[in-house]
């Protein structure tokens, strides 16, 4: 069983990195991919703790790209070392997320919340900081009941707290991926569209830009979804992942390894991708 969407403290989840490959090793998880929002800071510490619990830390990150539905998430696996295009431009990735983070607290002030950009950082705890970070916030001085309700509330795209940021596009994002020797998976794609003729749709044009392979195995999807993205990938040629999408407290119920309690993504997919991996030039 491995686990390729997972979240620790360097960007919006509650967990260091070493604890998460903990939580992996107890469940039984061979591989991890740690895919923090558009950082690879907290890979160093996880392998570290992998090479000792002898569990397998595939390095990567997650990026949110601009599509005409609105955003996509992409996985980018076996994003290796600090040298490459995509490496180096994640560093202007979170200048953005820190800008809209600004622009975010300013849209709650003038609601009339007394919420501090310096608050928002502490919640981060030095990490990548982003909107869960903010709905912390908003949940510890009582303005909101759990982060979820901050996001219905205050932070969702068309809530009073919402501020767009610049977005790769999926051409560009698929292309800096392959040159820096790693593999695009796209990530819970019912999150973009709903239907699956529109989504059998949306596959196919980014297959032909490139992608690798899209999240089949999902913590919070069903059977039904789950076997509707098996039958997508099979049709155009995609590598099948799976994962959690761990975020601890921030995303309540999600387990490493196990999502809900019936997730279980094969050993094998992860031979699948990597052979996909392209050669860096």
């Amino acid at each position: 069983m491995i686990d390729l969407h997972t979240h620790s403290t360097a960007s919006d989840g509650t967990d260091p990195p070493a604890a998460v490959v903990a939580l992996a090793a107890e469940a039984g998880v061979s591989a991890l991919a740690l895919t923090d929002h558009d950082t690879l800071e907290g890979l160093p510490e996880a392998i570290a703790a992998g090479e000792a619990a002898s569990v397998r830390v595939v390095p990567g990150c997650e990026l949110s790209l601009e599509v005409e539905q609105g955003t996509l998430h992409l996985l980018v696996l076996f994003l290796e070392g600090d040298d490459g295009p995509l490496q180096s431009r994640l560093g202007a990735l979170r200048a953005g997320r820190d800008d809209r983070n600004l622009r975010i607290v300013d849209a709650l002030v003038a609601e009339g919340l007394d919420v501090s950009i310096d608050e928002v950082l502490e919640a981060a705890g030095g990490g990548s900081v982003g909107r869960p970070h903010v709905a912390a916030v908003l949940m510890e001085k009582g303005y909101v009941t759990s982060i979820q309700d901050a996001f219905d509330r205050w932070l969702a795209k068309g809530r009073p707290g919402y501020v767009e940021r610049d977005r790769l596009h999926p051409d560009e994002a698929i292309e800096l991926a392959h040159a820096s020797g790693a593999v695009a998976v796209a990530a819970h794609p019912f999150s973009v569209v709903d239907d699956a003729d529109a989504l059998d749709r949306f596959i196919a044009e980014l297959a032909a830009l490139g992608l690798d392979g899209i999240e089949v195995e999902y913590g919070r999807y069903d059977a039904d979804q789950r076997a509707e993205l098996a039958r997508v990938a099979a049709r155009h040629g995609l590598a099948p992942s799976g994962g959690s999408d761990y975020h601890g407290a921030y995303k309540p119920g999600l387990a490493v390894g196990t999502g809900l309690g019936d997730l279980n993504v094969p050993d094998a997919w992860l031979d699948d991708l990597e052979a996909r991996r392209p050669a860096r030039p």
